[in-house]
Parts: structure tokens; sequence; C-alpha cells
């Protein structure tokens, strides 16, 4: 791990060309991240995680994936089973509370199920952005309810579902990205709120799950702490907010660079993030030409990252949690009526 450099990369297909394996051999980035466009059959999924893995020669090298379920979820038919959006775990809370809290564990242990058969040990999930109703649509039904109490309640049972199968869990979008009223995919969301209220709404999630072992920022500027910068870029957001009032001491990972929240050359927006605070930086399109110049601007992770990530590999259990799988499913697809079996 001393030798890897801070980044997180993804590929552009199925399999690896000679041209990535190459380039793989040679940066060694601290780990990798699947999209759809790499997910054919559980065997193809297999043989391209084992190959990622041998380009940079670390057997437990952190894989990610998307899978939180509802719009977005990476995996699905015909090999892996369907999972609700949060918002439909938080809607069973006005039948029992204690039984959406075991259903959502119960769901991303599933989850995990499904990825660890497939060599893939880390899901970015779960989502503890508290939505506004004002806000942008890109949370909406991703968020496990409308009160920081909720979200905060059923992240946890998410992230420790996902621990129990051997999965590691990353919250985000860290400080918060409920308010927000534009995509960052495709600009750069500015929140005007006051502080008090962002402690007391938006951030409060990140607090209580700021024993999580990864964190990923949001590409958001919040006025009250930094006017020009967001988050992932901000020295004040992420030394005063994330690992100061948050008490977040947990790998921090930047959002993907590729988003158009972000300004500037891709080197200089890996150089900022990592300037600022992250200790690693996410790229994921798989495009060549943008991975080079990503990192051209990232160096070998610092002394504290690696603490941190030799930290998060130790979060890693050796043996899950038993599971009946069938058993499982069964309770699972029971408590939503069946409506997301099959």
């Amino acid at each position: 791990m001393s030798t890897s450099t801070a980044a997180i990369l993804g590929c552009a297909g199925t399999i690896l060309s000679a041209e990535e394996a190459a380039f793989f051999r040679d940066v060694k980035p601290w780990g990798f991240i699947l999209f759809k466009r790499n997910i054919d059959t559980p065997d193809q999924v297999r043989k391209l995680t084992s190959a990622l893995r041998e380009t940079i020669g670390r057997p437990d090298a952190p894989i990610l994936i998307d899978q939180e379920g509802g719009r977005v979820a990476r995996l699905g038919a015909p090999h892996w089973g369907k999972y609700p959006p949060g918002r439909a775990y938080g809607d069973l809370v006005a039948n029992d509370p204690l039984v959406a809290r075991e259903i959502t564990r119960l769901g991303a242990r599933l989850i995990a199920h499904d990825l660890t058969s497939l060599g893939i040990n880390v899901d970015c999930v779960p989502v503890l952005d508290v939505p506004d109703p004002k806000g942008h649509e890109i949370i909406g039904d991703r968020a496990y309810g409308d009160t920081p109490e909720q979200v905060a309640t059923l992240g946890r049972a998410a992230a420790e579902g996902l621990l129990a199968g051997g999965v590691l869990p990353i919250i985000k979008h860290i400080p918060g990205h409920g308010r927000a009223m534009a995509d960052s995919h495709l600009e750069l969301p500015v929140v005007k709120a006051k502080l008090a209220e962002l402690e007391a709404r938006d951030f409060a999630p990140f607090r209580v799950l700021s024993d999580m072992p990864m964190a990923m920022t949001a590409h958001v500027v919040y006025t009250a702490i930094d006017r020009r910068r967001p988050a992932t870029t901000s020295k004040k957001a992420i030394k005063q907010v994330i690992r100061g009032s948050l008490g977040f001491d947990g790998l921090l990972m930047s959002d993907d660079l590729s988003m158009k929240a972000l300004s500037g050359d891709f080197k200089q927006r890996a150089k900022d993030s990592l300037s600022a605070g992250c200790d690693v930086v996410l790229h994921c399109n798989g495009d060549m030409d943008e991975m080079k110049a990503v990192m051209a601007g990232v160096g070998k992770m610092s002394k504290e990252a690696r603490r941190r990530a030799q930290a998060v590999m130790g979060r890693l259990v050796k043996v899950p949690e038993p599971l009946d799988v069938s058993e499982a499913r069964a309770r699972f697809d029971a408590a939503f009526d069946g409506r997301y079996a099959g």
C-alpha cells in the first residue's frame, strides 16, 4: 500500500485492454470502481475484478461499485436481484421503526452477498443526504427519509449490513447534498443556508456515522463555510467541518472528478482535491486521456492517507456473518409485498 497512488480509477469495458493493464501497473491506483458498462455476467465480473487486482499486485485492493438500489444500481436482471431506493426503507417506518431498521440492514446484507461473490468489496452506500423539498431531485428517493434522525438510523443499518457481509460502506455526500438546488454532475450547486441550519439538519447524519471507514465528498459550495470552493476542494470545509465538527477520521475520497461541478483541467482538479485534504481522488468514466491527466496531479498517498487506508482495510471481516440467502431474500421480498422480487 505504501506504493499506491492517491486515486481510484475506472476502466472502459467488460475486459481490460492491454493499454489499461499497462497503465494501471505503472500508476498503481489505490483502488478501482465499476459501472454498468463493466458488467455482463457473474463470471465476467469475477475475471475483471481479478484482472484489476493483478495489475497492482494487491489481492485485497478496494473495488467499488454504486449499488444503492432503485435508480442507482449497477447490477441488475437477469443475474442479480432488485433492491429498492432508500426512501422505500424509510416508508416502512410508518408500520414499525424497528422493522424498517431490520429490513434496511437485511437489504444491505443481501447486497453484500451479491458483491463479495464477484470480488467487489466496497459499496458507495449509504446516502446520508437529508433532502430539502426545494432541492434538486438528484438525491430525491435515494434518501432514507426527510429527517436527520431517520436518515442516520437507516443509514447506519445499511452500513452495518454491508460490514457484516464483508463489504466496506462509504457515507456520502459529506457534509450533505440534500439542500443543493442543482445536479453536481452538470453544474456547481451553491447552498446559502446559515451554518446553524446546516449543522442541525444537513450535517447531522454524518456526525452520527463519523465512525464509518470511508466518506465521499459533495461537490457543493456552502457559503457559510467557503464562498468560493466546493467541499471537495475546500480546506475550510474539510478541516473545520468534515475533520473538525463532524469528527470524521476515516478515508476521505472525492466524488467523481469528471463531474461538471468542478472547474479547471483534470490535473488541477486532482491537485486541488488532495491539497484541500482528500486522501484519494475518484475518476469514474475510464477515459484514458482523462485518467492520464488526473494522474499527472496525483502522487503517492500521504502518510495520513496510508494510515487511514490501512485502518479501512482492517474493517473488512474475514468471515461474513452467516446468511441463509433464500430465507433472507424471501423475508426481504415479503416486507415490500413482492414489489422488488424477481
